[in-house]
């Protein structure tokens, strides 16, 4: 299995402090926002490789980042030939991008560069992988239907598959929100491309390609517990700093 970190976006919301420095190198506490995400990743059995897809802009700092990495999983960098928010690819243009530039024939574990989680990889693969040749997503109970306004948002039956997914609604009627956080058996990474050829010119959130591929797949949501940190605002920044600080 590989595990494909998505760590190409430009962070506009952040800016001042992303206008020269890519959000998952930021730190939190006492380390790069990424580094939470290896240190988990690592842990799982079942990946041999971890790739971080990340842009021509940025991906200067992430190769001085990586020399001060140990580890025994091999750790590649994948640019995507982008150098502004203008061009960019989007979370699936760059899911495809690394599909077919490595030609990835693994399962794929993929997960947003910009999330801190308490939450078991290892359980979430193992619910996969009983659901497999289907992809599965991380679900987060965010516990209010105001939060949720601001999150891809979920409706699972009970047998844990999705139903419905709305991006940012209005009005919410879940508390359950993806956590950009999927796994993709090697059986279906080729509806990434066909999602890509559709007329939905919509490349940029992972949740608008969920919400197309749930019409043509069955997709299951795994919840998660413990704290979930999706690093998108600079006070979801300062809220996570102001945690982990506290227990650092």
């Amino acid at each position: 299995m590989k595990a494909l970190i998505l760590a190409a976006g430009y962070a506009r919301r952040l800016y001042p402090l992303t206008k020269y420095f890519p959000k998952p190198l930021l730190c939190v506490g006492h380390q790069p926002i990424i580094n939470y995400i290896i240190d988990k990743l690592v842990k799982v059995k079942d990946i041999d490789e971890i790739i971080i897809v990340t842009n021509s802009k940025f991906i200067g700092r992430f190769r001085q980042w990586r020399k001060s990495l140990a580890g025994s999983i091999p750790i590649k960098l994948v640019d995507d030939l982008t150098k502004d928010i203008e061009h960019r690819r989007g979370a699936i243009g760059d899911i495809n991008f690394v599909i077919k530039r490595l030609r990835l024939k693994d399962d794929l574990l993929v997960i947003g560069g910009d999330n801190i989680f308490d939450g078991d990889l290892e359980k979430f693969l193992t619910f996969s992988k009983t659901k497999k040749p289907h992809p599965v997503m991380g679900v987060y109970d965010i516990k209010s239907l105001v939060k949720a306004r601001e999150y891809g948002v979920v409706k699972l039956n009970k047998n844990l598959q999705l139903v419905e997914f709305f991006e940012k609604p209005k009005k919410p009627e879940s508390k359950l929100v993806a956590m950009c956080l999927y796994y993709f058996p090697r059986q279906k990474l080729n509806l990434v491309s066909d999602y890509l050829k559709s007329k939905v010119n919509k490349h940029d959130a992972t949740g608008f390609y969920i919400e197309w591929l749930k019409n043509r797949e069955q997709v299951f949501g795994y919840v998660f517990s413990g704290r979930w940190y999706d690093i998108g605002r600079k006070e979801f920044y300062n809220k996570a700093n102001r945690d982990f600080k506290k227990v650092v």
